[in-house]
């Protein structure tokens, strides 16, 4: 439904913030430190609201009411209608004046950009730490991959994931804070068509583990060329799996042609 007059008078009214323990927590005056806590506060909400889009919790087309959300995260209204802007602003959701806010379902167009652009800035990244990866580092990368084995995703995708993230984390280490802020959110980005791609081709993973298993043994040896091919082919796989589930019809040109650069790259 997307008129309000189908809302509950709950859903159209503000949360009564007079009944709100959080939102006493934001200050109501016009003072810079008041509005510096506002802000925090709609910054954390937002942030967690992110998350649980992100990792699946709020899956696409899930409608996202600003009272329902605000009594879930023990919030007022304040704070969840500047979240929603931040989130509508990331293109994660679609919110306009007369209609509920909804997640946006998965864009093929996103997608494709999200890859091609990991796979340019990955491959540059897993090139440079080749260069200087340590027997210390060798060490950390295994453990996560051995954490990334010991669990299945069903049955622990937050540990998964978090050792999923360590693992390129590693890999990527080598470049500066500029570099690897934007690595970081498109991994970020990323994780919900990583959860898409085992949810739609789950006799896929064995290749994925095989496929970090070569970009480990590649930093192991220090070849550069060998991890940025190992690196771009996962990420494109990624990315080809599930375009071919939500959208077979749409050619995904970016991601091809980071590929097609990369693997030239290497020749």
């Amino acid at each position: 439904m997307s008129r309000s007059r189908n809302e509950s008078p709950e859903d159209q009214q503000p949360v009564d913030e007079a009944n709100d323990g959080q939102a006493r927590s934001v200050p109501s005056g016009g003072s810079p430190a008041a509005a510096a806590g506002g802000r925090r506060l709609a910054l954390d909400v937002h942030g967690r609201l992110r998350a649980m889009i992100l990792n699946g919790e709020l899956p696409p087309g899930s409608v996202l009411l600003q009272a329902e959300m605000a009594r879930k995260l023990g919030v007022s209204r304040t704070p969840m209608r500047e979240a929603f802007r931040l989130l509508q602003e990331e293109g994660l959701i679609d919110a306009r004046p007369d209609q509920r806010a909804r997640v946006r379902a998965v864009d093929p167009e996103d997608l494709d950009a999200v890859y091609g652009a990991r796979i340019m800035l990955e491959t540059l990244a897993v090139s440079m730490t080749a260069k200087s990866f340590t027997a210390v580092d060798i060490e950390r990368m295994s453990d996560a991959l051995k954490r990334m084995q010991g669990v299945t995703v069903d049955e622990d995708p937050d540990e998964w994931h978090a050792a999923h993230h360590e693992f390129h984390g590693i890999a990527t280490q080598a470049v500066g804070p500029h570099l690897q802020r934007m690595l970081a959110s498109l991994g970020e980005h990323s994780e919900r068509y990583i959860r898409l791609a085992q949810l739609g081709a789950p006799t896929t993973w064995g290749k994925a583990y095989a496929e970090h298993e070569a970009l480990l043994e590649a930093l192991r040896q220090s070849d550069p060329a060998e991890a940025a091919r190992v690196v771009a082919r996962h990420l494109a796989r990624t990315a080809l799996s599930v375009l071919a589930d939500i959208a077979p019809e749409y050619e995904p040109a970016a991601t091809r042609t980071a590929l097609g650069i990369a693997a030239n790259g290497q020749s």
